[in-house]
């Protein structure tokens, strides 16, 4: 599985790079690609950022999976892109996995795609979608993945690997010492 996780200057940080260390440490092919002429952009706290590819190059290649981190001002910078906007529409209408953090669900709020599906997102980018917010810090239904915020960035991503790798899950549960998890693989002392 290849996945393109989308970063466009004002994204929250830690919701783009927690998601991209959880997905290559499930060994899961996952490029950063930048979102205007430049592969450097500032993220929303002030935290340099270089993608791993250009918008152009991503339009060369085939991805399973869009990923879309947060941030107030990285969702308006991804939701002003139209070359993203029309890549989003034909990845969802051919019914490919889809996962939005923060405030970025709401752009596929916007586009239509959150009519009947069951969600959650940061509480003041809910709007009036047409499908059902859950005050949860992930919710997937069918292809669609979304999480609440920053605070969820972890879930989010382990939720991802369930979804792409899920005979890796216990292996990165481990490595990165997920609490939740600890006592349970350190019986099975999984490495």
């Amino acid at each position: 599985m290849k996945c393109a996780l989308f970063l466009a200057g004002g994204v929250e940080e830690c919701e783009a790079l927690i998601t991209v260390d959880l997905l290559r440490r499930a060994d899961i092919e996952v490029y950063t690609v930048a979102i205007g002429e430049s592969l450097y952009l500032m993220s929303s706290h002030g935290v340099g950022l270089r993608a791993d590819i250009l918008f152009d190059e991503f339009l060369n290649e085939t991805f399973d999976v869009l990923i879309l981190p947060g941030g107030k001002a990285g969702t308006a910078n991804l939701e002003a892109s139209e070359l993203l906007i029309r890549a989003l529409e034909s990845h969802m209408d051919a019914g490919k996995l889809t996962a939005a953090i923060c405030a970025a669900p709401s752009i596929l709020g916007h586009l239509g795609y959150l009519k009947g599906k069951q969600y959650t997102c940061f509480p003041e980018f809910d709007g009036d979608y047409g499908g059902t917010y859950h005050w949860e810090p992930v919710v997937r239904d069918g292809n669609l993945i979304t999480g609440r915020g920053m605070g969820a960035a972890l879930e989010f991503g382990r939720e991802l690997i369930k979804a792409l790798a899920p005979e890796k899950l216990d292996a990165v549960d481990y490595g990165i010492q997920y609490e939740h998890r600890f006592r349970e693989l350190q019986q099975k002392r999984v490495k």
